[in-house]
């Protein structure tokens, strides 16, 4: 009976529990929360319940042996990530109080963004402000989206032409580049103009990892040009790809970012030339903290890739 007088009595909303009902809406079930949460669906479900009584609402409907958020529970959940996005802010500020700006800044981004746009960035923000952390995570498009939705990512740069993860109004983006898809071949292979895949139809291929952006991508491309491509490996790491292929044992398609000098291979555009637009996204609602601000300017400033849109450095 204490306990619950208490918890009529007070009107707070727990910071931690409100992110696990955000949660909840974005990956749809209690079990999806507790394991981002690392936690067990019970404790998740214990928490949801707390919340219900600190907020006196129903937050949460059971269908089946499953539960779903109610209209109440989809308005507090919604609203919630720009509460904490809010809160995040203030305590910036309050670390910061007008000085440079400090703190995590949680980074996701696919495998050939890595090297090619956030190390370069990483590394000069080292130099130029040092009390800034910046949490490097690889993420796939159909991750870093769910990341930066449920609150995992503060800043994720990703593909506008992933459409199995849509946009949506929760969101700002900030373009950075486009990147076109090549075609890789062996060093003795080197050709001048553009391939047409057709002709490459009988050849054994290297691609990446099923269902991710490049295999799907990879796939459809093929199939335009009226043929199953035979595959013979699969990595999820592009320097294996272009190791795989330097040796003779297959070709590829990567996006331009992936191509890396250290290895004697050959490239191709294509004859229906296919690129990608690379962006950074952050989530909507709060003004940027003055460290995820630093982050997106340092991640524009890259002007030496194709395509790129942002200013290049003095």
């Amino acid at each position: 009976m204490l306990f619950g007088a208490a918890v009529q009595q007070s009107s707070m909303l727990n910071p931690w529990r409100l992110r696990l009902l955000s949660q909840l809406d974005s990956l749809g079930t209690v079990r999806a929360v507790a394991q981002a949460a690392n936690l067990s669906a019970s404790s998740v479900s214990q928490q949801l319940a707390v919340l219900e009584a600190e907020t006196r609402t129903q937050l949460l409907e059971r269908t089946g042996r499953r539960v779903r958020l109610t209209p109440a529970g989809l308005i507090l959940a919604r609203r919630a990530r720009a509460i904490l996005d809010h809160m995040g802010a203030v305590e910036a500020e309050l670390r910061g109080l007008g000085a440079e700006p400090v703190g995590l800044v949680r980074l996701g981004a696919f495998q050939s963004a890595i090297h090619s746009l956030c190390v370069p960035a990483v590394t000069r923000l080292a130099h130029t402000h040092p009390h800034l952390a910046v949490e490097l995570h690889e993420l796939e498009p159909h991750e870093s989206m769910r990341a930066l939705r449920v609150g995992d990512a503060d800043i994720i740069i990703t593909t506008t032409d992933f459409v199995e993860q849509p946009l949506g109004p929760d969101i700002d983006i900030v373009p950075l580049a486009t990147d076109p898809i090549v075609l890789i071949l062996p060093p003795d292979r080197a050709a001048r103009g553009p391939a047409d895949l057709a002709a490459y139809a009988d050849e054994p291929w290297a691609f990446d990892m099923p269902k991710s952006y490049m295999a799907n991508l990879a796939t459809r491309l093929c199939r335009e040009s009226g043929f199953e491509p035979k595959i013979v490996c699969r990595f999820s790491n592009y320097m294996m790809t272009l190791q795989h292929v330097e040796a003779g044992l297959s070709i590829a398609l990567l996006p331009g970012l992936a191509v890396d000098p250290r290895y004697r291979i050959a490239t191709r555009e294509l004859t229906s030339p296919v690129t990608r637009s690379i962006t950074a996204v952050i989530r909507r609602g709060a003004p940027p903290r003055a460290a995820v601000t630093v982050v997106l300017d340092a991640l524009r400033r890259h002007g030496d890739l194709p395509g790129a849109t942002g200013p290049a450095e003095g």
